[in-house]
């Protein structure tokens, strides 16, 4: 068992580092292109590489959808996902964009209680508050820093996201990984294409490559994540994917020469020491749940 999940864990970390390099491919083309159509070429990119295992496992029953509303609302919600992340890293370094997009699980765990009627304790609501206190200090304006609308726009796309992480706990229920996966990237496709049509820029054909890169490696890392919470419980590997910051940071030195200020790593700091304490709250919830009911 110990093997297994340290394995589960090195596949997650390399899961983080494949798709921090294709969020470093997102922002040369969100440097490049307008964002609704780089969101546009992301999706577009990645459904070749989705629907061909299924095709090559003979089992198109498993795309069938059962819930269309659902389906449409979380392709609804990942052109908000995807349009705020690509502004946001047009206008920031990836880490800066990182530290508040890592605000994502808080907000799941908050919206939950509205929308799912789950429960959270006390402790749950002040680790939160503290973590959006944390990203209130990453919003702050400021010449050298983080620039406001920029981390609005990772802000914003980070509530879609949670809200999108909802919905999929509500569709699972009937529908599968696969169809999930498909129909949301498919709908996101699609409408972020009808939106950024009329404004559309021809890609340079320099710029193809990357294209093929960007669905490479959306496939490989989704491939990688899959596999990691296949190999062990949510709580054992959900921790390392706040080594994106790290990645993020080494890549902005690498390829852009900049840095995270201060303050972003003061408030980074904040919402990830929150994400681990409640995801550290969780897992000692799962673990006290088998004793109380056994006694």
């Amino acid at each position: 068992m110990r093997e297994r999940r340290l394995k589960a864990i090195a596949i997650m970390l390399v899961a983080v580092a494949v798709f921090s390099l294709m969020d470093a491919v997102l922002k040369f083309f969100a440097m490049r292109y307008p964002p609704m159509e780089v969101a546009a070429l992301r999706g577009a990119t990645s459904l070749p590489f989705t629907l061909a295992p299924v095709l090559l496992a003979g089992r198109l029953r498993d795309l069938v959808p059962r819930r269309w509303p659902m389906h449409l609302l979380r392709g609804a919600l990942s052109v908000v996902v995807i349009g705020g992340f690509v502004y946001a890293v047009r206008s920031l370094s990836l880490a800066n964009a990182y530290s508040v997009f890592l605000s994502a699980p808080l907000l799941v765990a908050a919206l939950s209680v509205p929308l799912l009627r789950e429960r959270l304790e006390w402790r749950n609501w002040l680790a939160i508050l503290v973590g959006l206190a944390g990203v209130l200090v990453m919003l702050r304006p400021s010449t050298s820093g983080l620039a406001s609308l920029g981390a609005v726009a990772a802000l914003i796309g980070a509530t879609a996201y949670a809200l999108s992480g909802i919905a999929v706990r509500v569709l699972t229920r009937t529908d599968t990984t696969v169809s999930v996966v498909f129909w949301t990237i498919g709908i996101m496709t699609v409408l972020t294409t009808a939106i950024a049509a009329p404004g559309w820029v021809a890609i340079e054909r320099a710029h193809w490559k990357w294209l093929l890169a960007l669905g490479v490696l959306a496939a490989a890392g989704q491939y990688l994540l899959t596999e990691a919470f296949r190999s062990a419980p949510p709580s054992a590997v959900s921790p390392f994917e706040y080594t994106a910051l790290l990645w993020g940071a080494a890549i902005d030195w690498r390829v852009w020469q900049v840095l995270p200020s201060a303050r972003v790593c003061l408030g980074g700091g904040i919402v990830i020491a929150s994400g681990l304490y409640l995801i550290w709250r969780e897992r000692g919830a799962a673990h006290a749940a088998p004793q109380e009911s056994w006694q």
